[in-house]
């Protein structure tokens, strides 16, 4: 729902419009592989433009539309796992909570209560006992803990009062919670979340803590029964794997990682298995830290590891396991200059070994988004050269034509929805060259077809989209204009289905899209940035909300909401821009003001769009901001109450279904034909059959190219200089409205005062 024809660097600077985001069902897919500075920089891979679009050239004028309710806030390559913060420690246990299948035995002298006066209260010796006694419930409890509790609880004193307890407890470690080792691991986890979010009450952690930690991780992973394979050890363990990543320790204990993933066999299961999928963490979160990529350095069998961890339980791979989250962060060894020499390998690898579509897609797409943006220039190396070419038929095996203009290339879809989406966009055309009135295509635009990619679902588009089109992916669809100029350049629409909506079929935004493409090839000369000249942004996106609603008949619920509000004079929406507006008042606010103009002032929006058609941006500015200025802004005002009411005026309705008559001439009650076309000086001959009774028949044209007169003539053949009745204006635009007519076959006919085509014939009679 972007502009049709943004920069990709403009595109990135608006908020994404509608409904909140859910997190991507536990699958896997690229980062967004253009997203802004805010954006990476929260998701803790800062990312320049410059990095994002460094393997491919960026694609002209291609702009994200909104979002869909499927697009994950996190924008890494590990959309399940959104992050509240870059390096912010993981917040709550599984320790002891009731959905784990088994509980770590709380000590014998456990409370049932959890009165947080007992760690706020208590120091030293006083302290280690009532964190030992208390159940793991009431440890859990304590990640809420703000202010004054949060301070006394968590202080560094406090911190390193435990972190010494832990260490002591850990020299005799049984290998099961007999001794309370797992209260004091979750302990210690609450007190670095808590201090994370509020250090500015709970104070600073320094060397008193970070070496009563280290002393505390070192006793326990030292302990010979902390390297037992059995749900008991398990559950401590898995706890104390991400207490290295909450205390920032993930350098020093990389040998603790890769224990585990070379110990890890497909018979660990349970806690020990959660204990091999928590290394993740501290992997992920090690590449931001400086230390842990020296750690890698010195030590290259960390590397081998990782991917000794993916091959050997590849039999696991299903896109949403330990092994494909995990071979993931693989990529990160070509992030870095220090680590290349490693990673090259390793990644190219593991991209050619695996498939690149089914269980096995998003740790080779994802690896190939590392190679190809995290090591530019190398896609000979890596084998990835042809990938977007090779992707396309893997990937996209529906090849479906609508019409001579018009071809749906996608992933799955059923003959019904093909067949459906067609009749959706072919019917929108002509209601869309009903609406504007044009003649035909602006001059020297050449997109004379669209091909319309979808994928099957939002994460499809994440994982593949990126690379196959050079597109950024962190929204819910993009359109590529390209160089409308350019003979025999392809338009593009990339998009997904709305599997939230399911089992209903939409393609999401599609209708919108699509009128961009009309509004674009009729209505605005050249190409985007020639049509940012002046602000447009109103029109642009007011016209295709506009369109989309109207046509699809659906009620839209958040322009009327806002029209309420009165927030914006009609004269101050003529100033819209991407860089001044939200997401509001570009959409639901170009909706309103457009509508408004279409109904209350049709000639002024005639002659705007006459001079958008031939590029006269500073006469469309003036006539906007000069003729029109601000005379319209109390009638605007009080359509504006009117709307609120659900009094908004009537909507154009939607066009007439295709005839259905074998013969390309023959019409019926209510139906069109698309595309007729004759040469100067020829007719297109047409016919109906009207039933005894009809009051009244009409007849119009419009759309497509040259110029055409309509012709009316009864029982007998149409033509100019036989005729009863004639609309003969310049361009397509054509009406007759005959009373009373015969009933039997009657005859008209478009003549060609110039060559023709395009044209969509409509007759409908009562």
């Amino acid at each position: 729902m972007r502009p049709f024809r943004i920069s990709a660097a403009q595109a990135r600077k608006l908020p994404a419009l509608g409904a909140a985001f859910f997190l991507a069902l536990g699958l896997f897919a690229p980062q967004a592989h253009a997203a802004d500075t805010s954006s990476a920089a929260q998701a803790g891979k800062p990312a320049t433009a410059t990095q994002a679009s460094a393997a491919k050239a960026a694609a002209p004028h291609a702009i994200p539309v909104p979002k869909s309710p499927d697009t994950p806030k996190d924008a890494r390559p590990l959309a399940s796992d959104a992050q509240a913060k870059a390096v912010a420690p993981k917040a709550g246990s599984a320790l002891g909570t009731a959905k784990a299948p088994k509980q770590l035995a709380a000590a014998p002298s456990a409370t049932t209560g959890c009165d947080v006066s007992a760690f706020t209260g208590n120091s030293g010796a006083a302290l280690v006992q009532q964190v030992k006694a208390a159940s793991l419930d009431c440890i859990n409890t304590l990640y809420n803990l703000t202010g004054n509790d949060a301070k006394g609880a968590f202080n560094e004193a406090q911190m390193a009062t435990v972190a010494n307890a832990l260490r002591d407890v850990s020299a005799a470690y049984p290998g099961d919670n007999s001794t309370s080792a797992g209260q004091l691991v979750v302990f210690l986890r609450a007190g670095y979340y808590v201090q994370w979010n509020h250090a500015d009450v709970v104070g600073t952690y320094g060397t008193t803590l970070q070496t009563a930690i280290r002393g505390a991780l070192d006793g326990f992973f030292a302990a010979p029964h902390s390297k037992d394979v059995t749900e008991a050890n398990g559950q401590t363990l898995a706890e104390a794997v991400t207490l290295i990543d909450s205390a920032q320790e993930n350098a020093r204990y990389t040998g603790v990682v890769k224990r585990l993933l070379d110990g890890y066999t497909t018979s660990w299961s349970g806690s020990m298995a959660t204990a091999v999928a928590n290394t993740k963490t501290v992997i992920e979160r090690g590449f931001d830290r400086t230390d842990f990529t020296a750690a890698l350095q010195a030590d290259p069998s960390f590397a081998t590891s990782m991917a000794s961890f993916v091959t050997r339980n590849a039999s696991q791979l299903t896109g949403s396991d330990t092994v494909t989250s995990i071979g993931i962060l693989i990529g990160n060894l070509v992030a870095v200059d220090a680590l290349k020499a490693q990673g090259r390998p390793i990644v190219k690898d593991l991209i050619n070994r695996y498939p690149l579509v089914g269980a096995t897609a998003p740790l080779t797409m994802n690896l190939v988004w590392f190679a190809e943006k995290k090591d530019t220039g190398n896609c000979a190396y890596y084998g990835t050269c042809d990938l977007p070419t090779r992707l396309v038929p893997l990937v996209l095996t529906i090849n479906y034509t609508c019409n001579a203009n018009l071809r749906i290339r996608a992933q799955d879809m059923t003959a019904q929805q093909l067949t459906d989406t067609c009749t959706s966009l072919v019917n929108e055309d002509a209601f869309f060259h009903k609406l504007v009135k044009d003649s035909g295509p602006v001059a020297n635009d050449n997109n004379t077809s669209l091909e319309v990619v979808v994928f099957d679902d939002y994460y499809n588009y994440s994982l593949y989209a990126w690379e196959m089109y050079s597109i950024a992916v962190d929204n819910g669809g993009m359109y590529e204009e390209g160089d409308p100029s350019k003979v025999g350049n392809q338009a593009r629409f990339i998009a997904h289905e709305a599997d939230w909506l399911r089992p209903t079929f939409q393609i999401w935004n599609l209708n919108h899209e699509y009128t961009h493409y009309l509004d674009g090839r009729y209505d605005f000369y050249g190409n985007f940035d020639d049509g940012m000249t002046t602000p447009t942004v109103w029109w642009v996106e007011g016209l295709a909300e506009y369109v989309s609603y109207s046509y699809r008949g659906v009620h839209y619920d958040a322009a009327v909401a806002q029209a309420g509000q009165g927030t914006y004079a009609l004269s101050t929406l003529f100033d819209s821009t991407y860089a001044n507006a939200d997401s509001t008042r570009i959409y639901n606010w170009g909706y309103l003001a457009v509508r408004y103009m279409l109904q209350s002032h049709p000639q002024d929006v005639d002659a705007l769009l006459a001079k958008y058609r031939v590029g006269d941006w500073t006469g469309a500015r003036a006539l906007l901001k000069n003729t029109i200025g601000t005379s319209y802004d109390a009638d605007f005002a009080s359509w504006l109450k009117a709307c609120a009411a659900d009094n908004c005026g009537s909507l154009p309705t939607s066009q007439a279904p295709l005839c259905t008559a074998t013969d390309a001439r023959q019409y019926d009650k209510n139906c069109r034909r698309d595309g007729v076309a004759a040469t100067t000086g020829n007719y297109s001959y047409s016919f109906l059959y009207l039933p005894a009774g009809v009051k009244q028949l009409t007849i119009t044209s419009s759309g497509g190219t040259g110029n055409a007169d309509l012709y009316y003539n009864g029982g007998a053949w149409a033509t100019t200089g036989s005729y009863l009745a004639k609309s003969a204006t310049a361009g397509n635009g054509e009406t007759l409205t005959i009373a009373n007519p015969p009933a039997g076959w009657v005859y008209f006919s478009l003549y060609a005062q110039q060559g023709f085509g395009g044209v969509t014939v409509t007759t409908t009679y009562n």
